[in-house]
């Protein structure tokens, strides 16, 4: 009886945006900004499209609103990954290595600017820095096994 095999691999979608600011640091941050930017305004609008196919009509209101929550979601979450980003690139020139502690440091930092940065007190700027270098970090070594 005849059988064949079939093979493959799947693998993430590899997705570069290329504008050339003149400077790695920039390049990198811009393209945090606008990969995590959109993805986030796809997410609203997403999740706003379901709302409204559930509700069963659209008016120019509901478009309008939705317009708006895609462009502050997608400024708000671009901006959290530029400073990640950035902050991780600038770690990584400073120390002169690669390795997991600068996803550390970079999510650290990031914790605790966002946290201060929407007024909160210091245990929760405290609590918000850990949270951003644990995730940052355990990223970091899931990106690694894989």
């Amino acid at each position: 009886m005849p059988w064949s095999r079939i093979s493959g691999s799947v693998s993430s979608p590899q997705v570069d945006v290329v504008i050339d600011m003149g400077n790695p640091f920039l390049n990198l941050t811009l393209d945090g900004f606008l990969k995590i930017g959109t993805v986030a305004a796809s997410r609203a609008l997403a999740e706003d499209a379901y709302h409204i196919v559930r509700k069963g009509s659209i008016s120019s209101n509901d478009f309008e609103k939705t317009l708006k929550k895609m462009c502050k979601e997608g400024a708000y979450w671009g901006a959290i990954a530029g400073v990640y980003v950035g902050t991780e690139y600038g770690v990584e020139r400073i120390r002169g290595t690669r390795d997991w502690k600068n996803a550390l440091i970079g999510g650290a930092v990031t914790g605790a600017i966002v946290s201060a940065a929407n007024n909160n007190k210091n245990d929760k700027i405290a609590v918000d820095a850990i949270t951003g270098a644990a995730i940052a970090t355990a990223a970091e070594f899931i990106n690694y096994i894989t």
